[in-house]
């Protein structure tokens, strides 16, 4: 095991230049950490080559005691993509966690719960109640943009300001996840609230001493927003708004769930969210089904019953 670290350094630095994102980075470091002070605690210790399903098995037990499907399926993902790497490098001559299964996961089970038309209102209503005149249109526009587009998180911080087209009414994201630059509609109600943003923009990065910062948006000491503010900031707002806990990854799922909801098909919504595969996007079928509700009503089985009431 004394190859361990440096071996997992390079994974990480081969994850890096997949574009995945840091926040992923971090993750599988650290879940790779995990399991090599695992086996380093061993007793006798194995060397890396007498790593086997067994003992992988072993860990997946104790590690994976009392947690979700979902973060057993995790798990198990990040290891296999080191047991791949590890086959590369010509470490294993195989890889054991190639042919283990994880539990079957449900994808609508790991479909968060989409924020009400009510709940919407209220954040915006606690957006608009900012004592700063800076903070209250930064937020609401952050709320419009999320709401209004459906984007990432990653996708939002990244935003710089030639990425709004205000003449095409688009922004253009980078495509870092999915690795495919894309446009994204903006629907009149954002394109107002960038509007009316972006002169406040202006005037803060002036005030900042900031004026070559290329950020969408910015915070007031005119520095790009982070992802991280950004969730820290909905959370504040929910809380003032007497809700439970909100998410910004909840916003993309509202909008999935309500364009659909509307009648969007799922092809449109799959393009306007960037889903790789539209079995991402089916899975908000199982959200919005109101209008499931209101076609089973049509049943011809309806009319049948209500002859028989009758």
């Amino acid at each position: 095991m004394r190859r361990w670290d440096g071996l997992l350094d390079r994974y990480v630095e081969e994850c890096e230049r997949r574009g995945l994102a840091p926040a992923s980075v971090e993750r599988i470091r650290a879940e790779l950490d995990r399991w090599g002070a695992w086996l380093k605690r061993r007793r006798p210790r194995p060397s890396l080559e007498e790593v086997d399903g067994p003992l992988i098995v072993a860990y997946v037990r104790a590690r994976m005691a009392f947690r979700s499907k979902s973060t057993v399926y995790g798990t198990m993902s990040v290891m296999r993509g080191m047991g791949e790497f590890l086959v590369r490098e010509g470490e294993w001559r195989s890889n054991p966690l190639r042919w283990l299964k994880g539990p079957r996961i449900d994808a609508r089970s790991r479909v968060p719960r989409r924020i009400g038309e009510a709940q919407m209102q209220q954040l915006w209503a606690a957006a608009a109640t900012q004592r700063c005149l800076y903070a209250r249109q930064l937020w609401t526009t952050v709320l419009a943009v999320l709401y209004g587009t459906g984007l990432r998180r990653g996708e939002l911080e990244r935003l710089e300001l030639a990425s709004y087209d205000r003449w095409a009414g688009v922004l253009e994201l980078d495509g870092r996840k999915t690795r495919t630059v894309r446009l994204a509609p903006v629907p009149e109600l954002v394109a107002r609230c960038l509007e009316a943003y972006l002169p406040l923009r202006q005037l803060q990065v002036e005030r900042a001493g900031r004026l070559g910062e290329s950020a969408l948006f910015v915070n007031r000491r005119g520095m790009r927003v982070s992802g991280l503010s950004v969730s820290q900031a909905i959370t504040r707002l929910a809380r003032a708004a007497g809700l439970e806990r909100v998410t910004l990854h909840a916003f993309r799922h509202s909008c999935a769930s309500d364009l659909l909801e509307a009648g969007v098909r799922v092809p449109e919504v799959q393009r306007l969210l960037g889903h790789r595969g539209v079995a991402t996007t089916v899975r908000y079928l199982a959200i919005a089904d109101r209008q499931r509700h209101a076609a089973i009503e049509r049943h011809p089985l309806n009319d049948w019953l209500r002859e028989e009431v009758a």
